[in-house]
């Protein structure tokens, strides 16, 4: 299994029980099919996100109009992205889906993240120029991997304690990279996530209503749990009685 194929399987387990939290949303159009306007985290702030009260756009506004990560960071930032969620024939790169935008943002909306990652970084750096006398965003694919690989998979049976801030750092990269592409539309394309729509439901199982000594009103029945009239809009009259 390749290494995008194992991150899925990984968050699927936890996006149905929302342990996947990005700072955007998603709705659903009249069809039951989601829609691009709060399925990308990138884009919060924009005016077009739904549900966001104005003393929540103002807070955006203010975040992203804040500098923390300068240009180089961000660089590093996005190489790593694309180094945990690379394009695929079938889907596109956390670059692509402005995950790097959603890091920037994170961080900082989440002070916590700040000097972590700008820690991270500068490790990064710090080890890159100790192998190879050049910074992370300059070397090659292979030295670049010839890091990745050590602080991304670390040997259990070795102990090198001074990879430690890297693999923390690491972890964290990948937990927010995660974040940020499968809380887009690009990311929900990528697992298939339909959001929610209408099936059929035939009311209460009959040996659960004779259990309970228990029936429909044939007249509700009619009305309610024909699935040939499931799609028809119900009427109510102003005393508030089902007319159709």
């Amino acid at each position: 299994m390749d290494r995008r194929k194992t991150l899925k399987t990984l968050l699927v387990g936890t996006l149905g029980g929302a342990a996947v939290v990005g700072v955007g949303s998603c709705k659903n159009d009249s069809t039951g099919n989601l829609t691009d306007g709060l399925a990308t985290t990138a884009e919060t702030g924009s005016e077009e996100m739904y549900g966001r009260t104005p003393a929540e756009k103002l807070h955006d506004q203010i975040v992203k109009d804040t500098v923390y990560l300068n240009e180089a960071e961000l660089s590093a930032i996005a190489v790593l992205c694309d180094i945990i969620l690379p394009a695929t024939p079938t889907a596109g790169s956390a670059t692509e889906a402005k995950v790097p935008e959603f890091i920037e943002f994170i961080v900082k909306d989440l002070p916590a993240h700040q000097l972590p990652i700008r820690g991270g970084l500068m490790w990064l750096n710090s080890e890159s120029n100790r192998r190879y006398d050049k910074i992370f965003t300059d070397l090659s694919e292979e030295e670049r991997m010839a890091i990745i690989d050590d602080i991304a998979y670390p040997d259990p049976d070795q102990k090198y304690p001074e990879r430690a801030p890297g693999i923390n750092f690491f972890r964290r990269m990948r937990n927010l990279t995660l974040t940020g592409y499968y809380t887009t539309r690009m990311g929900f394309d990528d697992l298939g996530y339909q959001g929610n729509f209408p099936n059929i439901w035939d009311g209460v199982p009959a040996e659960i209503l004779k259990e309970h000594d228990v029936d429909y009103d044939p007249e509700w029945l009619a009305k309610c749990v024909d699935q040939e009239k499931r799609m028809d809009m119900a009427e109510w009259n102003e005393e508030g009685d089902l007319l159709t």
